[in-house]
């Protein structure tokens, strides 16, 4: 009984409070903050949207309402030619973001960003477009009956001219055997690029 005694502390609550300030300190407010690597990979993700920035037009960032310290860090950083300065100032410039950041306007900058890139893959898809349908229209006459069933308002006899000198300008004379193309087969491309600029148009009218 006296070692039980002995054991047990006169004072419990004491003892336990002291535990818990000694043994378990309170964790909440360390465990709220980013880490490092979160911190690290936020900071990279605002470098990248400011060298995404940086391939918009000037109109497009003039647009935007950027403080004059961000658009003059742009206007720098695309003057900037030599690796290591142009590493430097996009480094400035994710700092530059961080604080447009804090202050709630890096939103219209993710949204111009957005939609420029969107532009440029609708653009790219465009071109593909094009390519495809002028390899298929000068390789089968059916291509056109295909192509006049989704674009109705284009010129019907111009391309069918342009068809005719592709074809006929279209002469194998490289090494490889690939065929050297003439005006007429630029001509096409361009022809068919117009068109599928245009899909709402196209659209409309065959709806009438």
């Amino acid at each position: 009984m006296i070692a039980s005694a002995l054991r047990r502390s006169p004072f419990p609550d004491a003892c336990h409070r002291l535990n818990t300030e000694t043994n378990e300190p309170d964790d909440d407010d360390a465990s709220e903050r980013p880490s490092k690597t979160a911190l690290k990979k936020a900071m990279h993700e605002l470098q990248a949207l400011g060298e995404a920035l940086m391939t918009l037009p000037d109109a497009r960032i003039d647009a935007i309402g950027l403080d004059e310290s961000l658009r003059e860090a742009v206007r720098t950083a695309q003057r900037t030619k030599s690796h290591e300065g142009r590493r430097r100032q996009i480094q400035y410039l994710g700092k530059l973001m961080r604080r447009a950041q804090d202050a709630g306007g890096i939103e219209p900058i993710r949204e111009a960003v957005a939609s420029f890139q969107l532009g440029h893959a609708k653009d790219a898809l465009a071109l593909h477009e094009a390519e495809r349908w002028r390899a298929e229209l000068l390789a089968s006459d059916d291509a056109l009956t295909r192509w006049t069933a989704a674009h109705p308002r284009s010129d019907l006899q111009q391309l069918r001219s342009l068809i005719r000198s592709a074809r006929k300008e279209a002469v194998p004379a490289l090494p490889d055997g690939a065929a050297r193309h003439g005006r007429a087969y630029r001509e096409l491309f361009q022809q068919l690029r117009g068109a599928l600029a245009e899909p709402g148009r196209e659209e409309e009218e065959s709806n009438d």
